[in-house]
This record gives C-alpha cells, sequence and structure tokens, in this order.
C-alpha cells in the first residue's frame, strides 16, 4: 500500500555519492541516476541507483527502512542483511547480493541496505497480480511455471540446515518457543499495538487459534515468513530470478509458510471478488505438491491458513491505521477492521467448527 515519498532527490543523490564514494565501498564512485518513488511502502522505501565508478557500472538498490509509519513493531534490518548474507553465500536461495548494511540514520533518515539490482517482474499487489498488471497478459502456462518454480524454491530453502548455517539470531525468544508459542504471543502483542480500535475479526480468530493450537510434530525449518510470488521476481517464462522482503523470517514448521504461500493468493483472487487467474493450480494441488517435495505429508492446514487470515488481518489492520495518520482515510474510517484481508478471513472463520 504506497504512501507519498517526502525525499529530496537532489539531497539523498549527493549524501549517496559520498556515502558509496567511500575508499572502503567504491572509491570514485559517481551516481548517473537516481530514481525515488513517487510513493513509497510502508514497510520500507526503494531507491534504483545506478553507479559509475572508473571503468566499472554497477545497478543498485537501496532499500531505506521505514522512516514516518512502521508496518511491524519492530523494524529487523541488521537480522535481513546477516540472513541474506548467509543465504547468498552458502545456499541455493537466489537473493540479491547484499553488499552493504548502514546502521546509522544520519545519512537517510533511518538504516539502510544496498544490494546489486536484479532486473526482472515482480507480480504487483497494487494492483493485486489477478485483477491487473502484467501477470494477467501472460499464458497460462508461464503463470504455472511462476507458481510452481516459487513453490521449489520453499521447499529448498525448508531443507536448510540452519545449525550449520548459525541462523539462531533469528529466533525471537521473548515470545515463547519457535512455532506457534512465539507466534500467537508476538501476533497478539502486534495486534494490540497496530490499530487502537476494535478488532472483532481478528480477536475471535486469535481466540479460535489458542483453542485449536495443534502440536508441532517436526523440527523448526527456517521460515521465509513472506513466503509468496509478489516477493520473486522472475525473468520471462517463469523462472525466479531473486527472493525479496526477509523482514518476517524467522522459524516454524514448513507448513506456515506454504500456508502464507497459498493464502496470498486466495486474498488477490477470492479476496478481491475476482476469479483466480488460469495457470494458477489450486490449493490441494499445491498440497500434494509440496508433500512429494518434503517428503511428508503436510499437517494441519486448515489451522495455517487461519493462522496465515489473522496475520494478515493485523497487519492490514497496521497499514489502514497508518493510511488515518497520513491523512489517507478518514478518521472515524472502520478500514483497518473491515477490509478485504478481514473479510476473507471471516469467510474461513464462518467455516470452522467453534
Amino acid at each position: 500500500m504506497p504512501v507519498p515519498a517526502q525525499r529530496d532527490p537532489g539531497v539523498t543523490r549527493d549524501i549517496l555519492a559520498k556515502w558509496l564514494g567511500d575508499p572502503a565501498r567504491l572509491p570514485g564512485a559517481r551516481i548517473t541516476d537516481l530514481q525515488t518513488p513517487e510513493f513509497s511502502g510502508f514497510s520500507s522505501e526503494t531507491l534504483m541507483v545506478d553507479v559509475e565508478c572508473g571503468e566499472a557500472a554497477e545497478a543498485l538498490a537501496v532499500r531505506v527502512a521505514p522512516l514516518h509509519h512502521k508496518v511491524f513493531p519492530e523494524t529487523r534490518f541488521a537480522e535481513e542483511y546477516r540472513l541474506m548474507r548467509i543465504l547468498d553465500a552458502d545456499t541455493d536461495i537466489p537473493v540479491p547480493p547484499v553488499l552493504w548494511y548502514e546502521p546509522d540514520p544520519g545519512y537517510l533518515g533511518a538504516p539502510f541496505l544496498v544490494m546489486r539490482r536484479i532486473e526482472g517482474r515482480v507480480p504487483t499487489d497494487m494492483p493485486p497480480y489477478h485483477t491487473g498488471g502484467w501477470v494477467t497478459e501472460i499464458s497460462p502456462a508461464e503463470r504455472e511455471a511462476m507458481w510452481w518454480s516459487g513453490l521449489d524454491i520453499l521447499a529448498r530453502l525448508h531443507r536448510l540446515d540452519v545449525t550449520a548455517l548459525q541462523l539462531s539470531f533469528l529466533d525471537q525468544p521473548r515470545w515463547g518457543k519457535p512455532g506457534l508459542d512465539q507466534r500467537l504471543r508476538y501476533y497478539e502483542h502486534y495486534m494490540n499495538w497496530a490499530y487502537p480500535g476494535p478488532k472483532p475479526t481478528a480477536t475471535r480468530a486469535l481466540a479460535w487459534l489458542k483453542d485449536h493450537q495443534p502440536s508441532e510434530r517436526n523440527v523448526p525449518v527456517l521460515l521465509w515468513g513472506d513466503s509468496r510470488i509478489g516477493n520473486i521476481i522472475y525473468a520471462p517464462g517463469g523462472t525466479p530470478l531473486a527472493v525479496l522482503d526477509w523482514e518476517m523470517a524467522t522459524f516454524g514448521q514448513a507448513e506456515e509458510d506454504l500456508a502464507w504461500y497459498v493464502y496470498l493468493d486466495r486474498h488477490h483472487s477470492e479476496g478481491m471478488e475476482v476469479p483466480s487467474l488460469e495457470g494458477f493450480p489450486p490449493q490441494d494441488e499445491t498440497i500434494a505438491r509440496y508433500e512429494e517435495l518434503l517428503g511428508r505429508p503436510m499437517l494441519d492446514m486448515g489451522y495455517y491458513e487461519v493462522l496465515s487470515g489473522f496475520k494478515f488481518a493485523v497487519i492490514m489492520s497496521r497499514i489502514a491505521q497508518a493510511m488515518i495518520e497520513w491523512g489517507l482515510l478518514d478518521a472515524d474510517s472502520d478500514f483497518p477492521c473491515n477490509n478485504n484481508a478481514s473479510r476473507l478471513l471471516d469467510v474461513i472463520l464462518e467455516g470452522l467448527p467453534s
């Protein structure tokens, strides 16, 4: 969801040119093009920077932590940087090479990451890709290829050895043990932080999740957290080039990532009251394929679907509250608790046992 950007391109160019030209980075760097967005996402801001350094040229992307409104209670840029460096160096998960992390907010107003820019196409959230944009214009076969190739990356991620990769820094033990204990406590805190008004659907979902919490029978794995095709850069034909947005990375059951992958696609079609585009496989086929990829059954998928709906409803309530604070919605708007995400969650809850 975009908000008006408030960054001076000239000032930003001067700051970044000096920062990049540091002898430890790209001495003598000269910025030949800088694109600052007219609108910026709530989660982070991305600047596109073209740099010349001697005879070499670099196409960079600079992700800046939120300046004015945070989607999440805390920003985990340092952890995201560490994770992406490890994934790039020690795994076959395709991520943009992250070159530097700057924790000092004195440069751009907030910490930022600098990574090499990967040229390709990303399925859009605005408009949701089932309703408009380039995904509506490609063939069903290419959509199917995008879906299955993204699922394959997810399975490769879930097979990683988190101990060998030394990823324990991603754990958040203050919210409980890894998995559902941690997730429910964190998102209950998040829900109450996100929006001060009533949240009937999210509150009802949380109560159901607590009452029906299953045992977790498999060893926790690394979770992407925001596992969806809208966070993958694709080449024409449906080949993934890079996986983006690791700020929600954590540990838990593979089912949680798989449910989010399926649920966000459902939100972008059924949640928008439009049919799914031809080529995107249905949920049952996706789950069956994933069971083959991991070599085990997917357990309690109905529960993880509710968890996905609850998490997304909480995220949307925070985004809507930020829109109110920005003046993009009236102060008395009910959008924080009555939106596409909450209405789809209502549909799911109506079909559940009490």
